[in-house]
Order: C-alpha cells, then structure tokens, then sequence
C-alpha cells in the first residue's frame, strides 16, 4: 500500500468519521483485521484534528490587540 496525499479532511466531517470507527470498534462485530484497519483510519482522522486545531489555534494567537482593534499578523512576524 502506497501513501498518498490527500487534501485536508474538514474538521467536523473527521470527527464524524471518526465517532462512527469508534461505534463499530466497539460493537465488536470486526475480524482482527478489520479492526485494525479501523483504528489506523481512526489514527489517521485524529491526526487531521489535532492538525486542523493546531492551525486555528495557531491563528487566534496571531490576533493581536493593537489601539483598541484587532490585526492579524502573517505567521512568524513579531508583534512590535
């Protein structure tokens, strides 16, 4: 199996991919197999969250209270 790349998933529909592995782990129904392979797509989905909350995270930081108004700053500039 080859890694391929793939656009960014949005936030809310990996949770929701991802609440629906966790219900079907926990059904129980799966071989081995298959739920190995769920829980490297729920891997996966995590990432992608932990990544997507990181950005934004990263972006409400950048909002910098500047006379009495707000500035978005580009990434790595100083407020000064």
């Amino acid at each position: 199996m080859t890694a391929k790349k793939h656009l960014p998933i949005p936030f809310e529909t990996a949770l929701t991919e991802l609440e629906s592995l966790v219900g079907q782990l926990e059904q129980g129904d799966l071989t081995l197999e298959e739920a190995l392979q769920r829980f490297e797509q729920g891997v996966a989905l995590v990432r992608a969250c932990q990544n997507t909350l990181r950005l934004a995270e990263q972006k409400v930081e950048q909002l910098m209270e500047r006379n009495g108004g707000l500035e978005i700053l580009p990434f790595g500039e100083a407020a000064g």
